[in-house]
């Protein structure tokens, strides 16, 4: 049974909520086993099309690392914990289906790190965001080096590290951290909304265009170009593809089954 994740599935939708509200949705090293577990249901459920990950109250989407947990580790419990939490943010973007972030509070370290590993990030206009390792006399070690100047470009993100700023929500749409910002009792409201329209499309189509943009982007276009090219083939010979077909002929909904 979890006890500091909360995973409901509703209409194609999954929602996976941190539920440490007490410790800012810290990840503790249950709450990393949890969250794994969570996942594996989720990776292997059939019914799910798009994953929102949020958490548990309004002031912290994830605080990153539980330091508190840390503070009594030794050196040795310490590598294990931050490889397990590089790991476990390693499964968010890896994830078939699409995945949204719902940052519905403070968002520092490992929990930037986190919603750097979705598709696509949703902010409470409340929430606070960043890299802030080097403050405490490390870097981010999940990804954060890595997923920030891929995704805003470099100079801007060795800024955001190298000072440790933290940024409002609207700071960080201006940086492109996140594409949406919305008041706190409309973020998962939009998150919804934005599945939704996600989840109507033909759901093997929706892992195969993750897959070209996750892909072709760690590489140069002509390469970047043939992963496109084979994500495509794939899906030439399913049934969602005729249904689309057939729909788009017969001026009604396609009703797509994922084959």
């Amino acid at each position: 049974m979890l006890q500091f994740v909360q995973l409901d599935i509703d209409q194609g939708v999954a929602i996976l909520t941190l539920s440490r509200a007490e410790a800012a949705n810290a990840l503790s090293v249950q709450m990393l086993k949890e969250i794994k577990e969570a996942l594996d249901t989720i990776q292997y459920h059939h019914d799910v099309r798009v994953v929102i990950v949020t958490g548990q109250g309004e002031k912290a989407f994830c605080a990153g690392a539980d330091l508190k947990e840390r503070n009594g580790m030794t050196e040795i419990e310490v590598r294990k914990t931050v490889a397990m939490i590089g790991q476990t943010v390693n499964v968010f973007e890896s994830l078939a289906q699409p995945v949204i972030a719902a940052i519905n509070g403070v968002a520092f370290g490992g929990g930037l790190e986190l919603a750097l590993a979705c598709d696509i990030r949703i902010a409470s206009s409340k929430a606070k965001l960043g890299l802030t390792e080097a403050s405490l006399g490390i870097i981010p070690g999940a990804g954060g080096t890595q997923r920030l100047p891929r995704l805003i470009g470099i100079g801007k993100a060795k800024e955001l590290i190298y000072t440790a700023r933290r940024l409002s929500a609207i700071e960080a749409k201006e940086y492109g951290i996140v594409e949406h910002v919305v008041e706190p009792e409309e973020l998962l409201i939009k998150a919804k909304e934005l599945a939704s329209e996600m989840a109507k499309n033909a759901p093997l189509s929706l892992v195969q265009a993750k897959t070209a943009i996750n892909q072709g982007m760690q590489t140069d276009i002509s390469t970047a170009l043939q992963i496109e090219s084979l994500a495509y083939s794939r899906l030439l010979h399913t049934e969602d593809r005729l249904e689309g077909l057939n729909a788009f002929k017969e001026k009604r909904t396609p009703v797509y089954q994922g084959k």
